[in-house]
C-alpha cells in the first residue's frame, strides 16, 4: 500500500543547533535506507509559514502497522506529529515516468455528482476523464493518481502533477471533463534535500 504522510516537526525550546543538526543528519541517513528498502518513495516541502517545519512524504508499506514502525524509526519522529492518508489504486493512474524539469504540484479532488444526473452521463464523463488523464500523462503533466477514502456522496482523489507554473497547471485542471463537478485543492511542492528521486537523477 501507498500512504501520503504529512510530517510536522516542532523542535523543543532550548534544543541546541548542534543537536538539531545531528538529528537531521541521522534523519537523512535513515531516509536513504528507507528509500533503498522501497519504503520511502518521495519527499516534498509544501509552502511554509515562518518558523514552520513541515514535510510531505510518499511511503510504501505492507500494512498500517508496518508504516507505523517505519515512521517511528525515523530520528525526527521524536519531535514530529504525523498525519497519515492511506492511498489506493486509481483506475486512471498512469505508468510511472519522470518528466522534464518542472514544478510539482499535489492536488486533492472531490467529485460530487449533482442530483438527477443519469448513470449514462456519469459513465460518459468517467470515460472522457480517463481518456484525458491518459493524454496528460503521455505529455508528462500527470505523474501519479490515487484514490483517497471516500466521503458520503463524494469521490476523493489525489494527483501528482508537473507543470511550468501554477497558471499552466490551472489550465490543465480546467481541461478535465469532471472539472464542472469537482472541487480542487492545489499544493505547490518544492524540493526536499532527502527526496529519493534526487538520487535517481
Amino acid at each position: 500500500m501507498e500512504y501520503l504522510v504529512t510530517m510536522t516537526t516542532q523542535v523543543p525550546d532550548g534544543t541546541t543547533d548542534d543537536v538539531v543538526q545531528e538529528v537531521r543528519a541521522r534523519e537523512a541517513a535513515r531516509s536513504r535506507i528507507l528509500a533503498a528498502q522501497g519504503h520511502l518513495l518521495r519527499l516534498w516541502r509544501p509552502p511554509l509559514q515562518p518558523g514552520e517545519w513541515r514535510t510531505l512524504g510518499l511511503f510504501a508499506a505492507a500494512s498500517d502497522v508496518e508504516l507505523d514502525r517505519i515512521l517511528a524509526s525515523m530520528p525526527l519522529h521524536i519531535w514530529r506529529a504525523d498525519q497519515v492518508h492511506p492511498l489506493s489504486t486509481h483506475p486512471n493512474d498512469p505508468p510511472q515516468s519522470h518528466g522534464a524539469n518542472a514544478m510539482e504540484f499535489l492536488t486533492r479532488f472531490e467529485v460530487t455528482f449533482p442530483d438527477g444526473v443519469s448513470e449514462r452521463e456519469v459513465a460518459d464523463i468517467k470515460a472522457r476523464e480517463a481518456d484525458r488523464t491518459r493524454e496528460l500523462a503521455e505529455r508528462g503533466y500527470l505523474v501519479r493518481l490515487w484514490r483517497l477514502p471516500p466521503k458520503a456522496g463524494s469521490w476523493l482523489a489525489l494527483g501528482l502533477w508537473q507543470a511550468r507554473d501554477g497558471e499552466e497547471l490551472q489550465a490543465i485542471l480546467k481541461s478535465l471533463p469532471m472539472d464542472k463537478w469537482m472541487t480542487t485543492e492545489t499544493t505547490p511542492l518544492t524540493e526536499h534535500p532527502n527526496d529519493p528521486a534526487k538520487a535517481e537523477v
